[in-house]
């Protein structure tokens, strides 16, 4: 199975796993609240949490790690 976009891409982009699953998590979530998508390279059919990976891959989606945890 072809994961898109490529891990290795997406690893680039954070400094963890953990970082990574959470950052796409809280994107995925302000999606489906009605935020607009950021990512040129989508379907109209992806899921939410598969637009916040692409996002990320595309360094539209950053973050700031502070004491409480990722803003």
């Amino acid at each position: 199975m072809m994961v898109k976009p490529p891990l290795k891409k997406l690893e680039s982009q954070v400094d963890s796993k953990y970082t990574l699953v959470t950052l796409a998590a809280k994107r995925a979530r302000e999606l489906t609240d009605g935020e607009q998508c950021l990512a040129e390279s989508t379907h109209a059919t992806d899921k939410p949490v598969s637009l916040a990976f692409y996002e990320i891959a595309e360094g539209e989606v950053t973050y700031k790690r502070t004491k409480e945890g990722i803003k």
